[in-house]
């Protein structure tokens, strides 16, 4: 899989950080990727509380920077894995290059913002690499204890695992969370590995705050979502699989008092975003015309 920058395709080098080689760290890794960003990609408008169906790296890429302020995601481990049902998961078998949405992921972060990533011990290299080349940092390592074994081989597997990432310097919670937790089985009834919203609930509670937004572009059943909006977070999900995709608008249509966006105020926060996007590459939008033209028209079309 090639990761694309500005029109063409680009083949990833042995030292980028995935498969065999060392992986590349650090200032020149971020000046390639911001480098691929000029006018010609002009992002798109994008609204929270909506789920986009796609390859995150494609959608990543139509939002503008520094629009998040907690990542929170589980993307494939590469282990082929398929449950007691038959049902499997996109892109978990070797398709390593589906990680370089963590450069994505990192740029739409806002500075000094946490990232929590579920990821597959036996590709620990991998998921580093990846972390590592987007700019991330580890800050803490947290492991579910699991009241049954997921799976037997050598030993008796029974936790999950996650790794605390950094952007920048965050500063820490005022009353950190035990980095050993307590699993609570979802069931799987919405995704084959579908997480508990109760133990993603206390992630999102002590790495955000009330009114803050959430990303997960690996959406899978869409718990992270629902965890984000139950606890008064905006969010934004990126789901590949159609049929996750409706599960996912199932259950958030199920909460109570459940609306898209709240319309004035993301269309301003969009434009606001847009305006910073163009004022980093010196172009001037006047501040406040578009989202006042755009709730002009709307009330002119509710009067016809």
């Amino acid at each position: 899989m090639l990761p694309v920058q500005g029109e063409r395709a680009v083949a990833l080098p042995a030292d980028a950080g995935f498969g065999p080689g060392r992986p590349r760290f650090g200032v020149a890794a971020r000046a390639r990727r911001q480098s691929a960003y000029d006018l010609s990609e002009s992002p798109a408008m994008f609204a929270y509380n909506t789920l986009e169906q796609g390859d995150c790296r494609s959608v990543l890429r139509t939002i503008p920077s520094e629009s998040f302020d907690l990542a929170l995601t589980d993307p494939p481990y590469f282990v082929n894995y398929r449950d007691r049902l038959g049902r499997a998961i996109a892109n978990d078998g070797n398709d390593f290059g589906i990680l370089t949405a963590f450069d994505e992921l990192y740029r739409v972060l806002k500075p000094d913002t946490f990232c929590i990533s579920f990821y597959g011990w036996g590709q620990t290299d991998t998921f580093f690499a990846a972390w590592r080349r987007a700019g991330f940092r580890p800050v803490g390592h947290i492991v579910w204890c699991k009241p049954y074994a997921s799976r037997i081989s050598c030993l008796k597997y029974r936790h999950e695992q996650a790794y605390l990432l950094a952007r920048g310097r965050p500063r820490a919670p005022a009353n950190p969370l035990d980095d050993v937790r307590r699993w609570q089985y979802s069931g799987n009834r919405c995704h084959p590995t579908e997480k508990s919203i109760a133990i993603l609930k206390p992630l999102i509670e002590s790495f955000s705050s009330v009114g803050g937004a959430v990303i997960d572009p690996f959406a899978g059943s869409g718990s992270s979502l629902l965890a984000a909006a139950q606890c008064g977070r905006r969010y934004f999900g990126i789901e590949l699989d159609s049929n996750h995709c409706a599960t996912i608008r199932e259950r958030l249509a199920g909460l109570p008092g459940h609306s898209s966006v709240d319309r004035d105020r993301d269309l301003d926060l969009a434009f606001a975003q847009y305006g910073r996007w163009l004022s980093a590459r010196g172009v001037a939008m006047p501040p406040g015309i578009v989202p006042g033209a755009f709730k002009r028209a709307e009330g002119n079309a509710g009067r016809r």
